[in-house]
């Protein structure tokens, strides 16, 4: 057999040529499948190895009904929480030779079921990571979106699904607090339609019910920086002697604009955040924060996706506690 071709690549219809065969016999001999006649499948072969034919990865997917290209679906990119979390999953992806496509709904729940559909019609599988959306909008977007994973949104709907244990974060840190002596605290709230602030509610009651004359005052605020700067004034003005916020970028944004006013942290006030960001030990003073295996949380959300991807059951739901990392923004609740 002569090759022709001069310096262009080859085709699959070269190697159908020169094996003599169709290009759907060649298409079944790329794809592995058992169908084709031994002598046949040789001759193939034999034509693949003398043209040095390089299939299309892309076409090849494309003739299997795959992309080999997962989506990650999250309500904040600028959250080094979620930044981690999509670290963890790309590092276990890239392993098994897939790409992560990401999209950011801007913490605006009214985006996040078209997002999610939008993505999955685009992928092989979902990645849906704290949702703020209706439960309605959920129920939706589990019925279409298999195969997928949920991360941080607690659901009966039979789903795999992992999540941090945050109603024993806050029980972390408003033990921390009771033993440093405060008993008038401040929680900053995330937003209303968050599921993990749910999950800390139910932390601060309990804390509440554990420690006799604790007192805990809820006030909604967000999740950025911004949302902690702002709300510094109104955190002065009340009776509070330490502060729980919501997430360490909270903490945070407090932290810098009570340094603005020459607040004594932890003199005056003491403050604590969740989540341990990178941030978090290089704030002024360093943040008291709560630890969560953020990359590791990935890693197990990507296992978890190749196990729906291959039609394994879901398992039970995987919850993760953190652990307290104390720092210099907490100390003994003033006189």
């Amino acid at each position: 057999m002569t090759d022709t071709r001069g310096t262009r690549a080859a085709t699959i219809g070269d190697v159908a040529r020169t094996a003599g065969v169709s290009r759907a016999t060649v298409s079944r001999v790329l794809n592995g499948r058992a169908s084709v006649d031994r002598a046949l499948a040789e001759r193939v072969e034999t034509a693949i190895a003398q043209l040095d034919y390089r299939p299309s990865e892309t076409a090849r997917n494309l003739s299997l009904g795959r992309t080999n290209t997962i989506a990650v679906v999250v309500p904040d990119l600028g959250n080094p929480m979620f930044q981690a979390i999509l670290h963890g999953v790309t590092l276990g992806a890239a392993e098994d030779g897939f790409q992560v496509l990401v999209g950011d709904t801007r913490e605006r729940p009214e985006l996040e079921r078209r997002a999610a559909l939008d993505a999955r019609r685009r992928c092989d599988a979902l990645l849906l990571c704290a949702p703020r959306m209706p439960d309605e909008d959920l129920a939706a977007v589990l019925a279409q979106a298999a195969p997928m994973v949920l991360i941080n949104r607690p659901t009966p709907a039979p789903v795999a699904q992992l999540a941090m244990d945050y109603r024993h974060a806050i029980g972390l840190v408003a033990d921390h607090l009771a033993g440093l002596g405060h008993r008038r605290l401040l929680y900053l709230g995330g937003p209303l339609s968050s599921a993990s602030n749910r999950l800390r509610l139910e932390g601060v009651a309990d804390a509440e019910k554990r420690h006799p004359g604790l007192v805990v005052q809820r006030q909604e605020v967000g999740a950025s920086l911004d949302a902690g700067s702002d709300i510094a004034d109104a955190v002065l003005r009340s009776d509070a002697t330490a502060v729980i916020a919501f997430n360490d970028l909270v903490a945070i944004g407090l932290l810098s604009r009570l340094d603005d006013l020459g607040v004594s942290v932890p003199g005056r006030l003491s403050v604590v955040g969740v989540d341990d960001i990178p941030f978090a030990r290089y704030s002024r003073p360093h943040l008291t924060t709560v630890s969560l295996p953020k990359d590791a949380l990935g890693t197990q959300a990507w296992a978890q996706l190749k196990d729906a991807m291959a039609g394994r059951p879901a398992a039970e739901p995987v919850w993760v506690e953190g652990t307290l990392v104390e720092r210099h923004s907490t100390g003994p609740a003033p006189a």
